[in-house]
């Protein structure tokens, strides 16, 4: 089986690192697979095994009326038996045209749970044979805006083992952090639904018990300056580093004391995977997908979205017993290897595409 895979994304974040872990284990059961991702981006630069087709193309988003055509060139040229699709940025809909005009299956993975104009689903939905949702959440929201049922299927995205770790005392020392006191860490995009300004309007209550503590964001995104702006004007200017994106995100965690993911919507969430996967204690919203996650009082702590009291509360707790804490943090590694692995998603899309393309010795025509 050949399968075209179309990822949009230029950074590695969750959804371009989620492709990365298919495609590699896709190698690993006979998949031929071909990439078609944005020149330049990191995907492009990534140092893919045998078997693996790179096509970095130009990606320019939702009005990149060429990309329909170049997908389909591409498509003449490689000769897959389906298409996926693993990011939107005019990618969706893009190569479901080209797929459909080449008489292919197509598969789009959903990673968000933000629901779509009623009017949209009979139009967009219809291009595709089957939709991937990365968690419980999706799955309910989309067939809440009307996709078809039989649509769509359910695979959880997932984590690799961190690999080695550094220590806490070097990875403090590599974020600028001192080597003692608080550390509370958050991972994501600077986008609104992520929640940087709960986490900020949190803080203060945080620091007037411990005012040694001191909180790294990482990631980038068009709100960042405008968050920068809102610490300074809180007064937390000093004990917020801005650390940017880091490919090394995973082996700075032991830095951490505690990941904070307030999003105000979220599709599952790969970086409290990742914090659970590392055997760190996570304090997330109650939003989305992260219920599947993090089981309040027992894998982490849960508090509402945008419930700022309630995120200084569950941060006082894990800085106050951090034996309960690690005591959660053990559970929800358990959790993670059992219902988030990579060899389980790998199976799961690989189940979707069997189920679309006639298999040798099937007896499907």
């Amino acid at each position: 089986m050949r399968v075209l895979h179309v990822e949009a994304g230029r950074h590695l974040y969750g959804g371009p690192r989620q492709v990365i872990y298919l495609v590699e284990g896709l190698a690993g059961h006979g998949v031929d697979s071909v990439l078609a991702c944005p020149e330049g981006s990191a995907l492009a630069g990534h140092a893919w095994p045998a078997g693996v087709r790179l096509e970095p193309l130009s990606m320019a988003g939702d009005l990149d009326l060429g990309l329909v055509r170049r997908l389909g060139e591409l498509i003449r040229a490689t000769r897959p038996d389906l298409v996926h699709l693993h990011s939107r940025r005019g990618a969706d809909w893009a190569g479901a045209l080209a797929g459909r005009r080449a008489g292919l299956p197509v598969v789009l993975t959903r990673r968000v749970d933000n629901p779509e104009p009623r009017w949209v689903v009979p139009v967009k939905y219809r291009l595709y044979d089957r939709v991937i949702a990365i968690s419980a959440a999706i799955a309910r929201a989309m067939a809440a805006s009307g996709v078809p049922g039989h649509k769509i299927v359910t695979v959880p995205s997932a984590v690799a083992d961190p690999g080695a770790l550094l220590s806490r005392r070097e990875a403090r020392r590599r974020l600028e952090l001192p080597d003692d006191g608080f550390v509370a860490g958050m991972a994501a995009q600077f986008i609104e639904r992520k929640g940087h300004r709960v986490l900020l309007e949190a803080l203060p209550g945080l620091i007037a018990e411990h005012p040694a503590a001191r909180v790294v964001l990482f990631g980038r995104g068009p709100l960042e300056e405008a968050v920068r702006e809102e610490a300074g004007r809180r007064g937390l200017s000093e004990i917020i580093r801005f650390a940017g994106f880091r490919e090394d995100f995973e082996s700075l965690l032991p830095a951490l004391d505690v990941l904070v993911h307030p999003a105000l919507a979220e599709g599952l969430g790969v970086a409290v995977l990742q914090a659970a996967r590392a055997g760190l204690p996570v304090v997330a919203a109650d939003a989305g997908g992260l219920p599947e996650i993090v089981v309040d009082g027992e894998t982490g702590l849960l508090v509402p979205p945008g419930d700022a009291d309630g995120l200084t509360a569950a941060l006082r707790a894990v800085a106050q017993d951090p034996d309960a804490a690690r005591a959660r943090a053990g559970k929800a590694l358990a959790r993670v290897r059992t219902h988030f692995s990579v060899e389980a998603m790998v199976e799961g899309n690989l189940g979707v595409y069997r189920s679309l393309v006639p298999q040798p010795g099937s007896g499907a025509e």
